[in-house]
């Protein structure tokens, strides 16, 4: 078949020439087009349920929502964790779903569920599921500055919620805008019990007046003089006298009005969360994309019309500022590994030449890389990949082995024609080149079929580090395919118009081949005679090098540099909002202290219905940094430092790897340690002990509990007595109380298209103990005070509830300090076993380390059999296990290189690292086809014979392209080596290092051992071998 495809190549040229031009013009227009983000697609399916409810307790909350919700949820198909928050009138429940199932079918599965728990929950609480969003969601976050002294935060606010976010919604790709900060508009009544028993109105008289306020009503038709009129009664009215004025009730033929019995104000919704910018008060939108939205071209797109709506911006507010922009970190990433591309395509021309010597030759070589590239791009376009650091980064790591396919192929083709030119009588150099290529097409398709069954591993991977590698095996198995197929097809040809004719073809090696080729020869006549020896020293190595292994510290991935970081303010629960913001503002101020910082933004609490249900008490700054001298350790311990004297709990992360962490546990830390149980007091008890014994640890940074905590609370009891001598059922007392005291939404009122929410509630002043005790409340006997239906506590209870598959469970949240991850995870793991646990308290450590052992065990036993299906390849091609064995003797002599690379370059052994040695060991076993082959070609066809000089003689002329392959694959590594935290390429870094030091040892190792094993070991196989295919090329 690729003799086939060789033949037809050459006779159908020009057709070859014309698609080959064709697919570099389709391709680089494809390019321009698909969708550029920073990771491939890493979203868990996950279904986030939100539940407001008013401003019921947390315990109140788990009880009648959160465990209805989670008791639906569990048992349905493919779920794979449920887990919960009850906080203050929010219950939010995460449903997350196995890898790769479909999230639509999961929704409608929850929505079916959802229908059947309505009944069981409280009357008007109705769970919302969040939109399909993505992990990577947050692309943006925009500042509206609100500062009171220049402009009403509740016009900003307005601006925000009835202007900004409808436009950005209108954007095709946004699934959620959630403003957060200034003060949302109401029309509040707050009804005065005094005056309303002086004047002897009742509270549903109230309630009756304000239904159906500022509405309008429907008339039917009339048909009047053969026309048709619409009748409509139209009451709508937004004007405060107009409410004022609506009349409550008549007593003695006297109309009593609203406002003589209640204030009528506007006001701003109690509010949960506040923003602020540059440590001024502001409202912060957050915009969140679609799972399969290209980010760059979004965040385009929201620029534009943020450009287009700041030339009319209301009087007083000031144009939006860009907080937190994704696509700077997309942009960055992209394009360092752009240039790792294109600088590594420079370093492979250079080494051509120097080897080949030749600009034709070099050329013809080089055109494998435009065209590989190219073709996977329309591969990538075709299954819906996007451009990402992990896809580039395959193209990165395989742009030196691009060239390879085809640089075998030129070098044998000018051998040939070099000695074709010397002959008595030439052939045509059409039948030189194919059968040139021909000679050499079997070992190219072999090592290129051995490399493609190297990375099956790869995509075995389970979770987020499957998600996150898989696309760099697809990337760089399908341009390792397209450069062999341009071997086959594009290379003979070129090779057929640009070499016959080279003038110089018989001038014969380039001066650096021919020293290399001397210092060859007689490295191998010395080594002959030592051959027992050396293969000793290098078996020494190899057990030396796989002895080290255990010995390195371990990590899952390489850190990120987003190049803006996360700092989070964690106050005692029970803070109000207004401290919360006080302090806020304090640690904006020390942040804006730091060189580096450029702008800080925080977020306080939570927006309405946002899924990042956080407390008042807790806040997230994002910080935006410059670039400096300093490394981004030394920037974080600073602010660390400086915010260490606040009185708060302080952890700085990045956002993106804040995210991956809070996908891997659900806990926005490299570190979770679960404590399951059914009691909240033993649970606090048990986590602050555990905490203490963890801090002694050295390594672990940012040690917290989480803020599951007791907070202080009025506690209304009702008196069942006192209620029925007053003649109250408890239940009407108790509606009535939340009617007053948590508020009511009675209405909406309507302001062209912006609808504003018209709501009863007590004044402020009387919510208080005291007011509370005074509250008039109304009986059959009359009105009497609160404090004589029931007793009013100063108490306390939890202010959030967290719950996992059914279980209640407090988290203790930590990170490492950058030192070894794997030592400080068997620290904790002895700390927790040293003290055993309550009965029906069990504890569950999680986190990145864990996603880590999972691929490292899964790697070692994929990489076993991947070696095996390498072995039964090689096997089926040289029928001969000697020969099999000596071929994949290249792999653990690449990694020796590997480790000595790793230690010398001080890099953990990560997932990254793993998937360096899985590369190489598809390159190194190539090396070893390519110099077997030759020896058994040469006494196949050349009538040569076993012996030192056959074996000298093979070496020789397989010394270039080994070399040459060899040294493209690793030079062409180097702009990933020498910029280890620049953006994108921090991932790559350890690849390339792994790579890059195998490379080097498996060469020079091989160019020594592998003459020396056939020597030693060929004799045998391959007189067998000959017998059995005489005429096949090898």
């Amino acid at each position: 078949m690729f003799d086939f495809i060789i033949n037809s190549s050459l006779k159908q040229r020009l057709i070859v020439l014309g698609v080959s031009l064709l697919l570099i013009i389709y391709g680089a227009l494809t390019v321009r087009k698909m969708p550029v983000d920073v990771f491939p697609d890493l979203n868990k399916p996950m279904v986030t349920l939100m539940t407001e409810a008013g401003g019921m307790a947390p315990e109140e909350v788990e009880q009648l929502i959160t465990f209805p919700v989670e008791a639906a949820m569990n048992g349905m198909p493919g779920v794979t964790r449920v887990r919960s928050v009850s906080g203050i009138g929010l219950s939010v429940v995460y449903v997350e779903f196995e890898w790769g199932s479909e999230i639509y079918r999961n929704r409608q599965q929850i929505a079916e569920r959802l229908n059947l728990v309505r009944e069981q929950l409280p009357q008007g609480i109705v769970p919302q599921m969040g939109p399909i969003s993505s992990i990577m969601g947050e692309i943006l976050l925009i500042a509206l500055p609100a500062d009171p002294d220049k402009v009403s935060p509740m016009q900003v606010r307005e601006y925000a919620d009835w202007v900004i976010r409808p436009r950005l919604l209108t954007i095709a790709g946004v699934a959620q805008v959630i403003a957060i900060g200034g003060q949302v508009k109401q029309y509040r009544i707050e009804p005065d019990p005094a005056r309303m028993q002086a004047l002897a109105v009742t509270l549903s008289e109230l309630e009756a007046a304000l239904k159906n306020f500022g509405g309008n009503t429907a008339g039917g038709f009339v048909d009047a003089g053969g026309r048709e009129y619409l009748i409509r009664n139209i009451g709508r009215s937004s004007r405060l006298e107009d409410l004022q004025n609506q009349p409550v009730a008549t007593r003695k033929g006297q109309t009593i009005l609203l406002r003589q019995v209640a204030s009528i104000t506007f006001a701003p919704a109690i509010k949960r969360g506040d923003g602020s910018f540059k440590g001024k008060p502001a409202v912060i939108l957050s915009v969140q994309k679609q799972p399969t939205a290209d980010s760059v071209a979004l965040t385009r797109a929201v620029e534009k019309a943020l450009a287009e709506m700041g030339k009319s911006l209301p009087q007083g507010v000031e144009t939006p500022q860009f907080l937190f922009k994704q696509a700077n970190f997309i942009e960055a990433s992209v394009g360092n590994v752009e240039e790792a591309l294109r600088d590594g395509a420079i370093m492979v021309a250079i080494i051509l030449f120097l080897f080949l010597a030749n600009l034709r030759t070099t050329f013809i070589s080089l055109t494998a890389i435009p065209v590989s590239l190219l073709l996977t791009a329309l591969v990538f376009h075709y299954f819906g990949l996007s451009i990402n650091t992990m896809t580039l980064g395959g193209l990165a790591i395989a742009i030196g082995e691009l060239v390879d396919d085809a640089v075998i192929g030129v070098e044998n083709v000018l051998r040939r024609l070099r000695r074709n030119r010397r002959l008595p009588d030439p052939k045509p150099a059409l039948e030189v080149i194919a059968a040139a290529s021909k000679e050499v097409r079997s070992g190219v398709v072999y090592a290129t079929l051995i490399v493609v069954l190297v990375f099956i591993p790869l995509f075995a991977l389970p979770g987020i580090e499957g998600r996150l590698f898989t696309p760099l095996g697809v990337a760089y198995i399908v341009s390792i395919l397209a450069s062999m197929a341009v071997a086959m097809t594009l290379t003979p040809v070129l090779c057929y118009y640009l070499l016959p004719a080279m003038k110089h073809i018989d001038h014969g090696d380039s001066a650096l081949v021919s020293r290399l080729k001397t210092w060859d020869e007689r490295l191998l006549d010395w080594s002959f005679e030592r051959g027992r020896m050396l293969l000793a020293g290098a078996a020494i190595a190899v057990v030396v090098a796989l002895a080290s292994i255990p010995f390195f510290p371990k990590s899952f991935l390489p850190p990120f540099n987003e190049g803006t970081l996360t700092a989070s303010v964690l106050l005692n629960p029970g803070t109000s909002l207004a401290e919360s913001n006080r302090i806020g503002n304090q640690a904006e101020s020390l942040l804006l202290t730091v060189p580096e910082v450029t702008e800080v933004g925080r977020r306080t609490g939570r927006a309405e219905l946002d899924e990042h249900a956080e407390g008042v008490h807790s806040s997230e700054i994002e910080v935006d940094l410059k670039a400096s001298e300093r490394s981004r350790e030394s920037i974080i311990t600073d602010i660390r430092q400086r915010l260490s004297g606040l009185p708060a709990v302080v952890s700085v992360g990045q956002p993106i790897s804040h995210r991956l962490d809070h996908l891997l546990s659900g806990v926005r830390a490299q570190i979770a340690l679960k404590i399951f149980g059914d009691d909240l007091d033993t649970l606090r008890g048990l986590a602050g002990d555990l905490k203490e014994r963890l801090a002694r640890i050295p390594g672990i940074a940012d040690l917290q509990i989480e803020k599951q905590v007791l907070i202080p609370q009025y506690k209304i009891r009702v008196d069942y007595d006192a209620a029925s001598r007053y003649g109250v059922t408890s239940g009407e007392l108790l509606q009535r109380l939340e009617q007053l005291l948590a508020g009511e939404r009675v209405g909406q009122v309507l302001e062209g298209n912006r609808r504003f929410d018209l709501t009863l509630r007590l004044p402020e002043e009387a919510r208080g103990e005291r007011g509370l005790a005074n509250l008039l409340i109304e009986t059959p006997t009359g009105r009497v005070p609160l404090s004589r239906l029931a007793t009013i506590e100063d108490g306390d209870g939890p202010n959030q509830i967290g719950r996992e598959n059914t279980r209640r469970r407090i988290v203790i949240s930590a990170n490492s300090d950058g030192s070894d991850m794997s030592r400080i995870i068997a620290d904790i793991r002895a700390e927790i076993d040293r003290k055993p646990m309550p009965e029906g308290y069990f504890p569950l450590l999680e986190g990145q380390f864990q996603a880590q052992e999972e691929a490292v065990k899964l790697i070692a036993v994929l990489a076993l059999v991947s070696l095996a299906m390498i072995y039964l390849v090689l096997y089926s091609r040289y029928r001969s296990a000697v020969l099999t064995a000596i071929i994949m003797g290249n792999v653990p002599l690449a990694l020796v290189g590997s480790v000595v690379a790793l230690w010398i370059s001080g890099q953990p052994l990560s997932v990254a690292a793993l998937v360096g040695f899985i590369t190489l060991t598809g390159i190194a076993t190539r090396n070893g086809i390519l110099k077997i082959s030759h020896y058994i070609n040469l006494c196949a066809f050349e009538d040569e014979v076993f012996g030192r000089k056959m074996i000298v003689r093979g070496s020789l002329e397989r010394l270039t392209p080994v070399l040459m392959t060899a040294l493209v694959a690793a030079f062409a590594l180097t702009p990933l080596l020498l910029s280890a935290d620049a953006a994108g390429k921090e991932i790559l870094h350890p690849v390339a290092v792994v790579i890059f030091g195998g490379l080097i040892s498996s060469t020079l190792l091989d160019t020594l051992l592998t003459p020396v094993m056939f020597w030693l070991f060929g004799e045998k196989p391959l007189q067998r071998l000959l017998a059995e295919k005489a005429k096949e090329s090898f």
